[in-house]
């Protein structure tokens, strides 16, 4: 453990939902203010780790029942991202985000458990909050596909 540091983060697998309402919006969760865990007091995407025996889809349905108490019936691959960390004595993890649209109706059920709080932001909104790197990455490139080359714009 490093010096000053007493609450070890674990990397793992992970999954993350770019939740998007009719509007065009995203919705997302302001992480809590706890040292154990990645990126506190940051705003980001719903999501988690993928548990032994799951797969990517298994672990965003778990996830997102937990969080919010949303039942989903389609989400599509958006992107993922590779850490390779083995040269920090770890190991090489994902982080798959997918796209899922959400109607104003479900919207409006959604109950918070974790993080302390949630909020539904226009993309530029949300690429100007204190966003975690890698889900502001992710949202970055939702948001501005259509600048991408070779990608039609959204």
């Amino acid at each position: 453990m490093i010096a000053g540091q007493t609450h070890p983060l674990q990397a793992g697998n992970a999954v993350a939902a770019i939740l998007v309402d009719h509007r065009g919006r995203y919705l997302l969760q302001l992480r809590d203010e706890r040292p154990d865990i990645w990126y506190p007091g940051h705003w980001g995407l719903f999501g988690g780790s993928v548990d032994a025996g799951e797969d990517e889809s298994q672990a965003l349905r778990r996830e997102l029942r937990e969080e919010l108490e949303l039942e989903f019936a389609q989400a599509r691959l958006f992107t993922r991202f590779d850490f390779d960390l083995r040269p920090l004595g770890l190991d090489r993890y994902f982080r798959a985000y997918y796209e899922i649209p959400i109607a104003a109706a479900e919207l409006m059920q959604l109950v918070l458990h974790e993080g302390a709080g949630m909020r539904s932001v226009s993309g530029d909104e949300a690429l100007a909050m204190r966003l975690v790197p890698y889900d502001g990455f992710a949202l970055f490139l939702h948001h501005r596909r259509g600048r991408l080359v070779g990608q039609p714009p959204a």
